[in-house]
């Protein structure tokens, strides 16, 4: 095996519990982040570059992490967007003929640091009970106070505004410019797969920057609207959330995604709260209220709309719920061609149960453009 060094290592919380692994690759450093798990079984690569993960330490729950490899197809973003790894077993060597690249060197690529050999399902456990908080992990296992004094110094999720780190700087196209359809899409994160859903539905999309105006928006002349997924706490983005208003007045078909629905939410005036420890995972279900079917989908988010106030919102109706805590994971407007969902149709990785929802925003475009 090429890499048999196992350097100690230390995933270290803010409460001061204390996990010990082996620093993946043997490679020295320290990243600091919130912590969070995901309970996906594949699709390790493209939850690893999900703009919504910038900023955490992500925990894997599958028991063995690398051993299909990476390809370069498989990506959300042009970067590794999480703080850090967090796992089990690290397979150094993969097995998949289609795979280009080991995980350690996609890893080192973005300088991203990793550690193993960490009891991922007693921290697992510790997360349920106690909750996502701020995290480091870290090679310096014998300046545990000074990491202590570090970690006081980081700040927390709530409150904290990301989707400026990950978004576009300038405004970009994606998609064939003779499609019959053009959608202006605010990137607060955006995935990639996204793109491709909607340029695959004869659309051709201009993606723009998080503190876009709906006058740059609207300037390009689009049939509909889309805000995306991303990372942190909605409630800062105050740009966002009134170029959401603007585009509501505007009357065109809107279509959330994720953060993007918190956006629509807080444009509607119903506030969004930090959740315990948030869904992350492939295999979380739905239950849509309008077609009484249940759906498999694909989740990554900290935070949640409040549910009591979209209830008494006399614009807005509650789509679908989240079937574990009764969250809100879908709400339309009565009076707008206007939706949004707090998963990830897209998936990648995940479940496709979701995909009509893609649908579902093109049968409003082309109705809005007749």
């Amino acid at each position: 095996m090429k890499y048999q060094l196992k350097k100690r290592a230390l995933l270290l919380l803010a409460d001061g519990t204390i996990f010990y692994g082996k620093s993946v690759g043997g490679k020295e450093g320290t990243s600091f982040g919130e912590v969070c798990f995901n309970t996906g079984m594949t699709g390790y690569q493209e939850i690893f570059t999900d703009p919504s993960y910038s900023g955490q330490l992500m925990v894997t729950t599958n028991a063995h992490i690398g051993n299909y490899g990476t390809n370069g197809q498989e990506v959300e973003s042009g970067t590794v967007k999480i703080a850090g790894l967090i796992c089990k077993n690290f397979s150094y060597e993969y097995s998949r003929p289609d795979a280009n690249m080991s995980l350690l060197e996609f890893l080192d690529k973005s300088k991203t640091l990793a550690i193993s050999d960490v009891d991922t399902r007693a921290l697992v456990s510790y997360i349920r009970d106690n909750g996502a908080m701020n995290a480091v992990i870290s090679t310096e296992i014998d300046n545990v106070d000074r990491l202590k004094s570090e970690l006081a110094k980081i700040p927390s999720m709530k409150g904290l505004e990301l989707a400026s780190k990950v978004s576009t700087k300038e405004p970009y196209c994606f998609g064939d410019e003779n499609a019959s359809y053009r959608i202006s899409a605010l990137d607060i994160g955006i995935k990639l797969n996204i793109l491709r859903n909607l340029a695959k539905r004869d659309c051709y999309i201009k993606v723009f920057p998080y503190n876009a105006t709906y006058k740059e928006m609207s300037g390009w002349n689009p049939d509909g609207y889309f805000i995306s997924n991303g990372p942190g706490d909605p409630e800062p983005l105050k740009e966002s959330i009134q170029t959401a208003r603007d585009i509501i007045v505007g009357d065109k078909p809107l279509f959330g995604i994720c953060l993007g629905h918190q956006v629509i939410a807080l444009a509607n005036g119903v506030s969004t709260y930090k959740m315990h420890n948030g869904h992350r995972g492939i295999n979380h279900p739905i239950m849509n209220l309008l077609t009484g079917k249940g759906e498999i989908t694909s989740q990554n988010h900290g935070f949640a709309i409040n549910r009591e106030e979209t209830e008494a919102n006399p614009d807005l109706e509650i789509t679908h719920v989240h079937l574990n805590d009764k969250t809100v994971a879908g709400i339309r407007m009565k009076n707008k061609d206007v939706f949004s969902v707090q998963y990830h149709p897209e998936a990648s990785p995940g479940p496709h149960d979701a995909e009509y929802l893609f649908d579902q925003f093109f049968e409003l475009i082309k109705k809005s453009a007749i």
